[in-house]
């Protein structure tokens, strides 16, 4: 993989890391809130300045506070961001004076011999510079006044990060990585399960419900291949969620979900499937993303004869209507069968993208007139006339039949599963389109 420079955004809460980590990659990737806290984990993501791509890192507030209970795993994460950055940019909140925790924090982190730009943020017009007096005394050459939300000197410190970017000798760069969101409920284990992935505490874990607030991404090689695993927020309703913050983040998740190439649906071994999981699960069928099921925690169920079985019985007879999609037995607390999920996970998307020539579906046509009897949605025979694919991601089909009725719904069902065995589309929500054999003149090219 090309090694790139790392630049990490420091500072304490709320004083506009996520914004200005959004402005520079020119997209909204990182949460914003008014709140304070939005960001806990590290938010990595890929930028390009003037044809210099390095990683830009946005890190939770680099300070104690009482009122959220993770704020030791938060600051250690984004100190662990500032070791590994070669560039610091440590942010100031311009509408208000310079404390004395930000003064011994810019002193700490410049015994870490690195790079630092000083940027004053919040300083929305020429007239609010005059108070820039009091953060010159951090004695630091490389400070800049900007706007990030309105846009304000964002090229000159673009043009100072540019300036001061180490360069690195790049290797080939590899293919796109396969993304991958780890998408469920609250406390079922994402974070966890993708620490386990990487081998180290990328992510925070607690007990504590609503951990995750932010999708983080993290990159992950497996035998020269690379993947791209999002954890997400836990999904619930929005109207049991007081938390402003919280409603953000479910909101970003659900975006993930239609961002992805698979998506992994997290359940409790010890509670499952339950009403929330069938939400999440419509989400991710309706998206017509590829789709696997991962049970955590199975180390903590008493294993009896025909078990398997006999879980995977009571999940999809809840959860028919995905019942395509594989199931792992996986434990993220001793990593047994999870690196599964990386394996399945190309499988089901290879599948997913699987072509079918018009002369094999019309081989199986052959033989489904011969074997079958459909009828419509008013109960009338229907006899399919022609069928070809016309998509991907996921595989859509379109027929035409003698009749402009559709198949009735357990009739397309049938047609649906006949066509997943006999092309073996493993893990993929497949979609029919019915045309009236009129229209077979204006078909698809």
């Amino acid at each position: 993989m090309k090694k790139l420079a790392k630049v990490a955004i420091v500072g304490f809460p709320n004083v506009g890391k996520s914004t200005l980590f959004n402005r520079l990659l020119r997209k909204k990737k990182s949460l914003v809130h008014n709140l304070p806290g939005m960001t806990r984990d590290q938010v990595i993501s890929s930028c390009n300045l003037s044809g210099k791509r390095f990683l830009l890192i946005d890190t939770g507030g680099l300070f104690d506070s009482k009122q959220d209970p993770l704020t030791t795993q938060i600051k250690a994460k984004a100190w662990e961001a500032s070791l590994e950055a070669d560039l610091l940019l440590v942010v100031l909140d311009g509408k208000r004076e310079l404390l004395p925790a930000e003064e011994e924090l810019f002193l700490a982190l410049k015994k870490l011999n690195k790079p630092i730009v000083v940027v004053v943020n919040k300083i929305d017009s020429p007239a609010e510079e005059i108070k820039l007096g009091d953060f010159y005394r951090l004695g630091e050459d490389n400070l800049v006044a900007i706007s990030a939300e309105h846009k304000r000197n964002i090229e000159n410190l673009e043009r100072i990060i540019w300036l001061l970017l180490p360069s690195f000798s790049s290797e080939k760069e590899v293919a796109k990585p396969l993304k991958i969101a780890v998408v469920g409920r609250i406390n079922v284990g994402k974070s966890s399960i993708i620490n386990r992935l990487c081998g180290q505490e990328r992510l925070i874990v607690s007990q504590i419900p609503g951990t995750t607030r932010d999708s983080i991404d993290t990159l992950i090689r497996r035998n020269k291949k690379v993947f791209s695993v999002v954890d997400t927020a836990g999904i619930r309703k929005l109207s049991r969620t007081r938390d402003k913050r919280e409603k953000a983040s479910i909101i970003k998740a659900k975006k993930d979900i239609a961002q992805a190439d698979v998506i992994c649906l997290v359940l409790d071994a010890q509670e499952f499937p339950t009403r929330q999981d069938t939400a999440i699960a419509h989400l991710a069928h309706n998206s017509g993303k590829p789709l696997l099921l991962a049970l955590n925690k199975w180390d903590l169920v008493e294993k009896e004869a025909d078990l398997f079985q006999e879980f995977k019985q009571r999940i999809f007879r809840k959860l028919d209507f995905v019942s395509y999609a594989p199931l792992l037995f996986i434990s993220a607390l001793t990593g047994k069968r999870v690196v599964k999920i990386l394996e399945v996970a190309e499988k089901v998307y290879a599948d997913a993208c699987q072509k079918i020539s018009t002369s094999k579906i019309n081989k199986f046509l052959r033989w489904l007139n011969t074997n079958y009897v459909l009828l419509s949605r008013k109960k009338k025979r229907i006899k399919i006339k022609y069928m070809t694919q016309i998509g991907i991601l996921p595989p859509t089909f379109i027929y035409f039949s003698s009749t402009h009725v559709p198949l009735a719904q357990e009739h397309e069902k049938l047609l649906v599963n006949l066509v997943r065995q006999q092309f073996d589309f493993k893990g993929t929500p497949i979609r029919l389109i019915h045309r009236s054999s009129r229209q077979l003149r204006r078909r698809p090219q």
